[in-house]
């Protein structure tokens, strides 16, 4: 599936890539509105009802990724309810694995929409930040990774050959904007949210999981 002598560095999404998104559609879809229930005396069907087309309204936005929009917009702490199903947080078989045999031979870089809050939870969970050369929050960044001027401001910070660098992702509208930025290796994922079937990875090649594409020798 790779050609790992056509490669130099390595760019990773961290929900749906390397943890299961389990945890994220959960929060999102069941926990949430089952807190906002309770904040406004709602039925749990009647909360996921009134927060869909709010959720709708700023997907693939910075918004839709900001622990802080979310804790204004509803009047819940939304750090605090992450906390509440963190046991939840699980890592896709196989990544650790992965990300030591990247350990010294590429450079590694975790690239993640993720809110800092969430990523800072969700690292201190998973013990996985030890393994990256580099944490790259699109916060920082200023635009999501869907956008296009994503791709050419990470370019600034870390200097990668669009040509040599590999992104793994479960989102198709990020890998399609890293496609026209031009990174020439792209992968997605069969099945970000192990509790759900297999997604349609459309036009791209994609892992069932890491074992897929460990580096040679390993």
């Amino acid at each position: 599936m790779l050609n790992w002598n056509q490669i130099d560095t390595v760019l990773l999404d961290m929900d749906g890539t390397l943890l299961d998104l389990h945890f994220d559609n959960h929060f999102w879809l069941e926990h949430v509105p089952l807190r906002y229930a309770e904040k406004h005396g709602l039925s749990h069907a009647a909360a996921q009802d009134a927060l869909a087309p709010r959720y709708q309204r700023v997907i693939g936005t910075m918004e839709w990724y900001c622990v802080d929009y979310w804790t204004r917009e509803l009047g819940l702490d939304i750090a605090k309810l992450k906390e509440e199903v963190e046991h939840l947080i699980a890592v896709h078989p196989h990544v650790a694995e992965f990300l030591a045999a990247l350990s010294g031979n590429r450079r590694t870089v975790l690239v993640t929409n993720a809110h800092h809050k969430s990523l800072a939870l969700k690292m201190c969970k998973t013990r996985l930040d030890g393994y990256f050369d580099a944490v790259i929050c699109a916060h920082d960044i200023g635009v999501p990774k869907e956008h296009p001027e994503f791709w050419g401001k990470l370019q600034w910070v870390e200097h990668f050959d669009p040509a040599r660098t590999l992104l793994v992702d479960d989102s198709l509208p990020v890998l399609r904007s890293a496609r026209d930025y031009g990174i020439a290796h792209l992968l997605a994922v069969h099945r970000p949210d192990t509790q759900l079937p297999a997604k349609d990875v459309a036009e791209f090649d994609a892992i069932g999981s890491f074992l897929d594409i460990l580096p040679p020798g390993v």
